[in-house]
């Protein structure tokens, strides 16, 4: 996984309307990076709702949200739409970005071992350096949680 202190790594996606969103794009801005498992599970959907709830606080700190998942576009519009999410949401189908962070790996379900996306935040300063990561997270707080970890750094 990536480190505190490292620089994200430059990467594009798609988003939820299909367009390429590039890393570089936030050249200067604070960002978050959240990666969790698919649209429409119970913590993701909590995850998600938290996030877009709190959506205008991150933006009157001036802080952008990005939400990354190995779902498709089509996948991600739907998300978009049915819990109103205000923030990115970005395709990750070949998981590269998720390999790039060191969040894909093995998972354990009711005994059953698989490879996913292991729920992890990622908090971005203006110079594109990582300051504060976020392992194993629960969805439930989760934004609450980050918006915390911004404020007290400034």
């Amino acid at each position: 996984m990536i480190s505190e202190g490292k620089s994200v790594p430059k990467f594009e996606l798609n988003d939820a309307d299909g367009n390429v969103f590039n890393s570089t794009d936030l050249r200067g801005k604070k960002y978050v990076i959240y990666f969790y498992p698919k649209d429409f599970t119970p913590g993701c959907t909590i995850e998600a709702d938290e996030f877009s709830k709190d959506y205008k606080k991150f933006q009157k700190v001036g802080i952008e949200i990005i939400g990354i998942s190995k779902d498709d576009v089509e996948s991600h519009k739907k998300f978009c739409e049915k819990m109103k999410i205000p923030y990115i949401l970005l395709a990750d189908t070949k998981t590269a970005v998720s390999k790039l962070f060191g969040v894909w790996g093995k998972k354990k379900f009711m005994g059953r071992e698989y490879m996913g996306i292991n729920r992890s935040t990622f908090l971005v300063n203006e110079n594109g350096k990582i300051f504060k990561v976020f392992e194993k997270v629960k969805a439930k707080g989760h934004s609450k949680e980050v918006l915390e970890a911004y404020v007290s750094v400034e």
